[in-house]
């Protein structure tokens, strides 16, 4: 049996809480301390320290800093996502957006943008909803484009694995087409066809950062459910920052909680409860 970690003193998490809110924007309260104790025991008992104040005093030292930063915002980010997550926002992109988009785009490849991609259920939903137009006979090429912060998680979009149950909100058509049982039966697993696969690329990014390498005419920007771990003022600085790489007549797209951009000084319209549009 593991016996528990001493617990991480109100020193020590305030430094943890500072840093991650400097690096990542999200907030650490009181009330989330049980929660990053649980997440980075993993992690210290890797690296064979004595606890996780050991952990913190350590991770400030100049020789370990920058390497060890990437596994701690790995183990404080939340990664919940799903595949057609809210999926009326792919309704909207499959009957209203890409129609509206195609009469303007001249022949150029659609560029659609899954910021905070997590695991990349997100991105290869969008393909598989663009892929499925293709099919119905809508000529258009496209790209999308996956990133996040963790490390992690991009490691897992770009294998394309998951459990069946995963995939349980693919609707039954889908999942036969774009999905590759495992050829080991004891494993419940399916992996994204390639060609589909080649049709996301991911990259590491993060959203706190002032500029974001990514290119300035994208047609739609998924940005769904991480605004709300943000304060007010960084929510604004950061949907200020993703309209910026939107052509004009694109479209941001939030998540259900966080429709009170609206109410922030950014020149975008409103064209469902969480949808805009610049």
């Amino acid at each position: 049996m593991i016996e528990p970690l001493p617990r991480l003193s109100d020193r020590h998490f305030r430094e943890i809480a500072e840093l991650v809110e400097q690096q990542v924007g999200i907030r650490l309260p009181e009330n989330k301390r049980l929660m990053l104790e649980g997440r980075l025991q993993k992690r210290v008992r890797a690296l064979g320290y004595q606890d996780i104040n050991e952990y913190v005093d350590r991770l400030f030292e100049d020789d370990h800093f920058d390497a060890e930063l990437i596994h701690l915002i790995d183990c404080v980010t939340t990664n919940k996502t799903d595949f057609f997550r809210e999926p009326f926002h792919f309704d909207f992109l499959r009957d209203t957006a890409v129609p509206e988009l195609l009469r303007k785009t001249r022949g150029r490849p659609l560029k659609i943008w899954s910021a905070a991609c997590s695991t990349g259920m997100e991105a290869y939903t969008i393909a598989i909803v663009l892929d499925d137009m293709q099919r119905s006979g809508v000529g258009f090429q496209f790209r999308i484009l996956g990133t996040d912060i963790s490390t992690g998680v991009l490691q897992l979009a770009e294998e394309g694995i998951y459990t069946r149950e995963m995939i349980a909100p693919v609707p039954e058509a889908m999942a036969k087409r774009y999905f590759l049982s495992s050829k080991d039966k004891s494993r419940s697993e399916v992996r994204i066809v390639p060609e589909l696969r080649r049709s996301v690329a991911f990259m590491r990014m993060n959203l706190m950062d002032a500029v974001y390498p990514v290119d300035r005419d994208v047609d739609v920007i998924f940005c769904r459910n991480v605004l709300i771990y943000f304060d007010k003022p960084t929510q604004s600085k950061v949907v200020e920052r993703l309209c910026s790489h939107l052509r004009p007549g694109g479209y941001l797209i939030v998540g259900h909680s966080e429709s009170m951009i609206q109410n922030q000084s950014i020149k975008i319209k409103q064209v469902q409860p969480t949808i805009f549009k610049v």
